[in-house]
């Protein structure tokens, strides 16, 4: 960014953070104006959270920080560190190609990212290409431990939970020849829940519970 830029700032701690001192807010927030200060931008204001770092959920500040961004309050955000801003490397490969996609700036000062010029774009692409490979590598391992669990003969998928005694009021109903509909009906007159809670049954909601007793 050019001397002059208006850029929002961002901090984050958690609710462990706050007594200490070197993650404060106030220490992230003399970075961020020291930072701006150096370069010549303008900085706007700084949006704050006290909320965990683990997901980009339940932060309005950030929330806020993106949205005065995207409204053309700023010309790109700024924050000290990676770990204030998210602390899962593929959040901030989705934050960085909002970014990038919209033409925003990005400063994240730890990293030495700065999307506005060659060599903190440069870096951002290094990050987004080992959130890449860390993507797949989780994939990876979820398949090869969804094989071996298979292989020892474990049953996948969310355990059913429905009672036994509706699952054999089910079975009487088909034997003595009511139809799927007419089975659910009346476990909707009787207000029985399904296997996973729902409030509502379905010909298919029966037939699927047939298959699965045969």
């Amino acid at each position: 960014m050019t001397d002059g830029a208006k850029v929002i700032g961002y901090a984050r701690v958690s609710t462990d953070e706050q007594a200490d001192s070197g993650l404060g807010l106030e220490a992230q927030r003399a970075a961020i104006r020291l930072e701006a200060q150096r370069h010549g931008w303008t900085l706007v204001t700084i949006y704050e959270d006290v909320a965990s770092g683990r997901s980009l959920n339940r932060r309005p500040g950030l929330e806020a920080a993106f949205a005065a961004v995207a409204g053309g309050e700023a010309d790109g955000l700024i924050c000290s560190k990676l770990d204030r801003l998210s602390r899962s490397v593929i959040d901030f490969s989705s934050i960085l190609k909002r970014f990038q996609d919209n033409g925003w700036a990005l400063v994240v000062m730890d990293l030495g990212v700065d999307t506005s010029t060659i060599m903190g774009a440069a870096m951002a692409q290094m990050v987004s290409v080992f959130s890449e490979l860390e993507r797949r590598r989780i994939g990876e391992r979820t398949r090869e431990a969804l094989a071996q669990r298979k292989a020892q003969g474990v049953r996948l998928g969310r355990p059913p939970v429905l009672p036994a005694a509706v699952e054999r009021r089910i079975r009487r109903a088909h034997a003595r020849g009511d139809s799927l509909r007419k089975i659910a009906d009346r476990l909707n007159a009787d207000a029985v829940p399904t296997a996973h809670g729902g409030q509502r049954w379905h010909a298919s909601t029966v037939r699927s519970v047939i298959a699965r007793t045969a």
